[in-house]
């Protein structure tokens, strides 16, 4: 999906002022999915902006896909989504049929939880990207960050893991169908009910396991806890055919 290295990142975000407005309750610090800014003492946005190359042939599931990873973050804070615009890179020359699946396989997604998509912006792109700004809300007292892990807490996987491995096997003509249609399944469910849960069963911290991998995600919620994660690697489930 080509993000930038976390560590390259870091040291790029290190550099910028520390924001320390009194109703900001999440900023960049913690490298957590998303932001939060307070509006009044029971309400607070949720913000968050996330695009990324096709992973997936058909445009229609590529939108979709895009869709529920770009939910996800507003998800893992605990909120709920509410709105969201489309961000659009595509080539001027490219089949515009094909852009209509996108943007429409999106928008069924979003609507399907509750989501309206109100606008967004398009360049002219050599390389497609696709992806959405997303904003929610949640009570200011009801967030959940990647820093609040307390030593004797349990971690709870709630999907299985190798997308990026069998995205990349896809590329290279080396995915099966089979591996190709549960890696699909996996990015298109939607983590609204895993939210829900969490925030039934009051989980101390949370963080959405996307393009930095499982441990790439587990050390910042780790760095910013200030706890050891202990895993167990035989225990995580992964999707077919990804060792």
């Amino acid at each position: 999906m080509a993000k930038l290295a976390p560590s390259d990142l870091a040291q790029v975000l290190s550099k910028l002022p520390t924001q320390n407005g009194e109703n900001i309750i999440v900023g960049f610090e913690h490298s957590d999915d998303a932001g939060v800014f307070r509006l009044s003492d029971d309400t607070a946005l949720v913000l968050t902006v996330d695009f990324f190359t096709p992973v997936a042939d058909d445009p229609r599931a590529y939108g979709r896909i895009a869709a529920i990873n770009s939910l996800s973050d507003v998800y893992a804070m605990g909120g709920r989504p509410l709105s969201a615009l489309s961000i659009v890179c595509y080539p001027q020359k490219g089949d515009w049929d094909v852009l209509g699946e996108i943007l429409a396989g999106g928008q069924e997604a979003m609507n399907a939880e509750g989501v309206v998509v109100i606008g967004g912006h398009s360049v002219d792109d050599k390389e497609m990207k696709f992806g959405y700004a997303v904003t929610g809300i949640i009570h200011p007292d009801k967030v959940i960050t990647n820093a609040g892990a307390k030593p004797g807490d349990v971690l709870i996987l709630t999907k299985p893991i190798g997308t990026g491995a069998i995205n990349t096997a896809i590329k290279h003509g080396k995915a099966s169908p089979e591996t190709e249609r549960a890696a699909i399944a996996v990015m298109s469910l939607s983590s609204a009910r895993a939210s829900m849960v969490m925030q039934k069963l009051g989980a101390n911290a949370c963080t959405d396991i996307t393009g930095f991998g499982l441990l790439g995600h587990a050390f910042e919620l780790a760095k910013a806890s200030n706890v050891t994660l202990n895993i167990d690697s035989k225990a995580v489930p992964l999707l077919p055919d990804v060792r």
